[in-house]
């Protein structure tokens, strides 16, 4: 893998507005980007007890914002305070199970905050680019096994995905807009279920097991058979981060894939990988019956051939090994007293940045 260049996100007139800087990956997206020598800016709700900001001591490190991005007015006034030269837009109700039981949190989160974003940046006169994250559970997904590309249909089945083929059709229309009438290029980013160091939510596979562990508890792992596209968090990001910079220099992008470069694993081989990775033993059943058989997608994968032509971007870890880093991390934090940002340090210190 050729060093990673990202010369005119370096070079930027204004800082990089960071919505949903708070979650998992918006602070390991900081990290990154404080890294790189980029200045952020954060809105976001605040904090979750035991997420990877809380652990990391994040509150006031950079200039931040907690407030709901369903309020337009709200966000408006803080990007026009602020003045940033481009906006990362993570901020998301990201977790399907949830979904089900906020159906109108989730939609008024992942649609309505999607163009609150979108129109705030497009009335500056600053903004220059619009990275927009949603998901790649935006396919319509007949669980055929086939790996989805950017120009496959979208269509959502869950309260979660279905949000966020909503959040797409807000991403097309203000594409349309920057054609017809000028404004910042739009691009919507789609990756397969990241993981990594500090991912703390609820029903994840990790973050459970390393809560059993803690717990002392036994590990119910569901839906065993199913598949996912498992990659390490930094790999989506570093992805983001090329398309942003094409963006900048030129190139229109409107929706682009980050996914492993092998076939999605399953969650019984994750499962597997994870507990010979930890040095200690965890109880674990598999629930080989799914307790809400439709509930989610049993197959899903990603192809990421254009990302890797268009950008020259390819996984850093393989899905294994993210697997296995991920519980490496856990284990430095836990075990060893290494601080939650030191070991994010160490595994970006992994890549090659230029």
């Amino acid at each position: 893998m050729n060093p990673i260049s990202l010369d005119q996100i370096r070079n930027l007139n204004g800082p990089i507005l960071l919505t949903g800087h708070s979650g998992f990956k918006g602070t390991w997206l900081t990290f990154l980007l404080e890294t790189l020598g980029v200045e952020v800016v954060g809105y976001s709700l605040p904090p979750v007890s035991q997420s990877l900001f809380d652990r990391s001591n994040r509150i006031g490190k950079i200039r931040e914002k907690f407030a709901n991005i369903e309020d337009f007015n709200t966000l408006n006034n803080f990007i026009a305070e602020v003045k940033p030269s481009v906006t990362i837009h993570m901020a998301a109700q990201p977790l399907v199970l949830d979904s089900y039981k906020n159906p109108l949190t989730t939609f008024s989160t992942n649609v309505q905050g999607t163009v609150n974003l979108l129109e705030a940046s497009f009335v500056s006169d600053f903004v220059e680019a619009i990275i927009v994250v949603t998901t790649d559970k935006v396919y319509k997904n007949i669980n055929s096994g086939r790996n989805f590309i950017e120009s496959d249909a979208l269509a959502g089945k869950d309260p979660y995905s279905a949000s966020k083929v909503g959040a797409e059709a807000a991403v097309a229309a203000w594409q349309q807009i920057s054609k017809i009438q000028g404004g910042p290029r739009v691009t919507s980013v789609r990756a397969g279920n990241v993981i990594g160091g500090g991912d703390f939510a609820s029903s994840r596979l990790l973050p459970d097991f390393i809560r059993a562990h803690m717990n002392n508890e036994k590990l119910i792992v569901r839906n065993p058979s199913s598949t996912r596209p498992w990659q390490h968090v930094l790999d989506p990001l570093i992805g983001y981060l090329m398309a942003l910079e094409a963006n900048l220099n030129g190139h229109e992008i409107n929706s682009i894939n980050f996914g492993p470069s092998t076939q999605s694993l399953r969650v019984s081989e994750v499962t597997k990988i994870a507990s010979e990775a930890w040095p200690a033993q965890v109880d674990i059943e598999l629930c080989e019956v799914p307790t809400n058989p439709s509930a989610e997608a049993e197959e899903l994968n990603l192809d990421s051939t254009f990302a890797r032509e268009k950008l020259g971007w390819q996984p850093h870890w393989s899905q294994e090994r993210s697997i296995v880093s991920t519980m490496e991390w856990w284990n430095s934090v836990i075990s060893n007293g290494v601080s939650s940002e030191d070991a994010c340090g160490h595994d970006i210190n992994q890549l090659k940045l230029k």
